[in-house]
């Protein structure tokens, strides 16, 4: 095995143990920049120039005020208590709080941003409290709010591996169903079982009302997805013309606003977010994950469990896109594969994104429910695991009837 990826796993195993410690967040993560920095021996001007990546490239910089803005958003949100009375509406229309708890971050999940971890985790609050711990809080925020992730071309990955295996989108999505409802059903035995269905409110006498009035506490979120998926907008510049609208709309005076441009200020998440990027950035600088296909193809397993593990491990080491564009020409050069194989391996880049340290989304849900990111990841990793076995075996079977 080639040392690189050995000292990859020191610099893992260094976050753990600093996690395990109940260290902060970001003292893990410092201290895996300097296990990277020491072992990969990167030079001064490198970890500079790495470092200063994630303010001069706009994909990582844009992560970063995303994240801000959301957090204004939701600071606008609270003024006039627009979130509570969308969870009044929902208990009214649904009269479930299982139902609440997922249906909600899987809707938010449609917005391809990490900051919208921040409103998940609002909603799952208020319809979990008393009834699930914090982590269990955070684990259900995750999962739900990631499974459109892992199949609507509105995120980069998914368009990406289309691109490059050229399997057509609609056949893809449609070989997803599956997948979608196992993650669905998992997370929903592994935690929402346990939560009564009754919310305890009134049921709704009017669901007609009840709808629109849903539609307008959460306007602001709708506009955001139509700006994203109809125009085409950034996710910063979307937030931005929400912010503006609902200032408008809401009738927010300076006075009101000149505070939230301090108080969204969210320092720990600023800060973990900034330094997992940098980490990213790091790893990306010691080419390791350019070593883990000819690593992978010396052992014993059929081609597509060698793929299914590239994707897997790639995934957590650098997040879906720097795999998805390493190993899907490999792949398919490799497997006639088409759709299923497309599934396979989504699905193991779905996988790994739950339980990555490099991911920015667990570390926003960790630092929400005010866990250690080695909590949540804990807490996902037996789900994740299963998951993973479960879409080797939908592989199988798929290739068999296509």
């Amino acid at each position: 095995m080639p040392i690189e990826i050995v000292y990859l796993g020191i610099v893992f195993l260094v976050i753990v143990l600093l996690l395990g410690f109940r260290r902060p967040l970001y003292q893990a993560i410092l201290g895996g920049l300097l296990a990277a920095a020491l072992l990969y021996r990167i030079p001064p001007a490198a970890l500079l120039r790495q470092t200063a990546k994630v303010f001069a490239d706009w994909d990582s910089l844009s992560v970063l005020v995303s994240l801000y803005l959301i957090t204004y958003l939701q600071r606008m949100l609270e003024a006039r208590s627009q979130i509570k009375l969308a969870q009044q509406d929902l208990n009214g229309l649904l009269h479930n709080r299982r139902a609440n708890a997922a249906g909600a971050p899987l809707f938010i999940g449609l917005l391809p941003s990490s900051a919208a971890m921040i409103l998940c985790g609002d909603i799952v609050k208020d319809s979990t409290n008393d009834y699930l711990s914090p982590k269990e809080q955070a684990f259900t925020a995750s999962w739900f709010r990631h499974i459109p992730e892992s199949t609507l071309p509105t995120y980069s990955g998914v368009l990406l591996m289309a691109n490059l295996s050229g399997v057509p989108l609609p056949t893809f999505m449609l070989g997803m169903i599956v997948p979608v409802a196992v993650l669905a059903l998992l997370g929903y035995f592994y935690c929402l079982r346990r939560l009564p269905r009754d919310p305890g409110t009134p049921r709704s006498e009017n669901r007609l009302r009840d709808a629109l009035n849903l539609v307008r506490h959460l306007w602001s979120l709708l506009l955001i997805l139509v700006l994203i998926l109809a125009f085409k907008l950034s996710v910063v510049l979307s937030v931005l013309i929400v912010i503006a609208a609902c200032a408008l709309v809401y009738r927010f005076r300076m006075r009101e606003l000149l505070p939230m441009f301090r108080s969204a200020i969210e320092k720990n998440l600023l800060l973990n977010t900034f330094l997992v990027l940098v980490l990213k950035e790091y790893i990306a600088y010691s080419g390791v994950l350019q070593l883990l296909p000819d690593t992978l193809s010396r052992l014993p397993i059929p081609p597509y469990l060698v793929f299914a593990l590239l994707f897997f491990l790639g995934g957590i080491i650098s997040g879906t896109n720097g795999i998805i564009a390493l190993g899907t020409p490999l792949a398919f050069a490799a497997i006639p594969g088409g759709m299923p194989l497309m599934v396979l391996l989504m699905c193991m880049c779905h996988a790994a994104n739950l339980i990555s340290p490099t991911h920015v989304c667990l570390v926003v849900a960790a630092e929400y429910f005010h866990i250690t990111l080695g909590e949540l990841v804990r807490k996902t990793l037996p789900m994740v695991l299963l998951f993973s076995v479960l879409m080797v075996g939908y592989y199988l079977v798929l290739t068999m009837v296509i």
